[in-house]
């Protein structure tokens, strides 16, 4: 059976349902061909559910304190399975509306593996897409005018160390954990990692964290990496930094890990229950077709222009199978892009520096553009505004009058050049910081922004007056 279309998504993650969805809108025939589930990595094995545990982990943390606020609480305790449920239950709901967001908007779904085939009685070109099923039916054959590769990505093994689903785990299988270890090893001091570790923590778990790197949150400004490292070692998570683990020394039984790490010269063993390896993700690009085209791979990812068309001019590709930042959102605003593009629109390209990341940890992290290392490196002459929580009435009513806002600023031009935030529900803030980089604003006009009191925002009033040292309440 062969079906034509305007447009073939293959994955149906965020990047590739939103996609679907706007290239809809612009009037085309759309179809989505999907392995698993509609909703991808970010929906069933990222985004939402480890956000879910980590809310879990915050009012388990903010109850034990709970006496502060005038609450007393006999009897706390946490009921892992009743956190699992859930979680699954909000990932349930928000699948089910992915599913309704397509139905609504005319997409066919195809539950099937997707390649893609080169020139064929089908096509001339290379592109038509070969939907191949898990129950043995015959493959169906879309004839597409353009592809949209948005596969995603999934762990990177630690080498030597393969996955097993039971001692050393990927955050996928953590995420299916039906009871908590005791104590737990994490590779890797980025952000998935950094989140685990105190997610874990928060939950009770002994945790250690390894980190081949001088530091951990490499891509963070070194402020923030000081901030999160502080609160996270004052909670009792171990940090080693500049750490080598030596694979070959791992040994496993029924109920325990050890293995031995190098920290400086200095050898150390270490014996946990479960291993978590977060040493980032590599890109599904393999088995899909690729081989059947001109498209380039360039470290291990797709190679695409600014508006993420491949060699083939027909065949775009988003998301984690083309590298960059490697975050959902990043996705979805690519997808958009590309099939905008394909429209004859005239969508502007990203630009990184106007793209915010988030880290969900206590504390949290917030940031968009320059950190201030990348800022001089980058010849610029700049001057800095810090603001703590510390002196934000609202910080001290949540009882988290912890961290900081960044802002910094080119001298010349007086545009702001990065914005960092560390602290109580800063990746709830952040979008003002990622507006006024959009917008081009200065520090001075976000100063003449009345922000409402009693608010975590006046954080953005103080630390932009804070650049010209005329900050009211530091």
């Amino acid at each position: 059976m062969s079906k034509e279309y305007d447009l073939v998504i293959l994955g149906g993650g965020t990047g590739g349902y939103v996609a679907a969805i706007r290239a809809s809108q612009l009037g085309m025939k759309v179809a989505v061909v999907e392995a698993e589930k509609l909703g991808g990595t970010c929906l069933h094995h990222g985004c939402i559910p480890s956000k879910s545990l980590l809310r879990t982990a915050e009012m388990y943390r903010q109850m034990q304190d709970a006496l502060t606020y005038g609450i007393e609480v006999n009897n706390l305790q946490l009921i892992f399975p009743k956190a699992q449920e859930r979680k699954d239950k909000i990932v349930n709901t928000l699948y089910q509306g992915v599913q309704s967001l397509m139905k609504k908007n005319g997409i066919d779904v195809y539950q099937g593996y997707g390649r893609i085939l080169g020139p064929s009685i089908f096509s001339p070109m290379p592109g038509t897409i070969s939907v191949e099923y898990k129950n043995g039916q015959d493959n169906t054959m879309l004839i597409p005018k353009f592809v949209l590769i948005a596969t995603g990505s999934t762990p990177r093994p630690f080498p030597g160390m393969p996955f097993d689903g039971e001692h050393i785990l990927n955050s996928d299988h953590a995420l299916q954990l039906t009871e908590l270890p005791s104590s737990i090893l994490i590779i890797g001091g980025g952000v998935i990692g950094i989140e685990w570790a105190s997610m874990l923590q928060d939950l009770g778990v002994e945790v250690t964290v390894i980190e081949n790197n001088k530091t951990i949150l490499a891509g963070e400004d070194l402020a923030v990496q000081q901030e999160v490292l502080k609160a996270l070692e004052s909670r009792g998570v171990t940090i080693l930094t500049d750490t080598a683990v030596e694979s070959d020394t791992i040994e496993i039984n029924d109920s325990t890990i050890r293995l031995s790490v190098n920290t400086q010269g200095k050898q150390q063993n270490i014996e946990v229950d479960k291993l978590l390896v977060s040493i980032g993700r590599e890109a599904n690009i393999s088995e899909i077709g690729l081989t059947n085209t001109s498209i380039q791979i360039k470290n291990n990812v797709i190679q695409t222009n600014e508006m993420y068309q491949t060699k083939e001019s027909h065949i775009y590709a988003i998301g984690d199978c083309i590298g960059g930042m490697q975050l959902a959102h990043v996705a979805s605003a690519e997808g958009i892009i590309a099939v905008e593009h394909m429209a004859g629109k005239s969508p502007d390209p990203l630009n990184p520096l106007q793209i915010p990341a988030c880290i969900y940890s206590f504390p949290e992290v917030g940031k968009v553009g320059l950190t201030e290392q990348q800022a001089k490196d980058a010849g610029y002459d700049i001057k800095v505004g810090t603001f703590p929580f510390q002196g934000i009435g609202k910080a001290h009513v949540y009882g988290e009058p912890i961290g900081f806002t960044k802002i910094i600023v080119d001298q010349q031009t007086e545009d702001i050049l990065g914005v960092h935030m560390v602290g109580s529900h800063v990746t709830d803030l952040i979008s003002e910081a990622s507006l006024a980089k959009v917008l081009d604003a200065t520090a001075w006009e976000i100063s003449k922004t009345v922000h409402p009191h009693p608010t975590l925002s006046e954080v953005f009033l103080e630390s932009a007056l804070a650049v010209d040292h005329v900050q009211i309440h530091g």
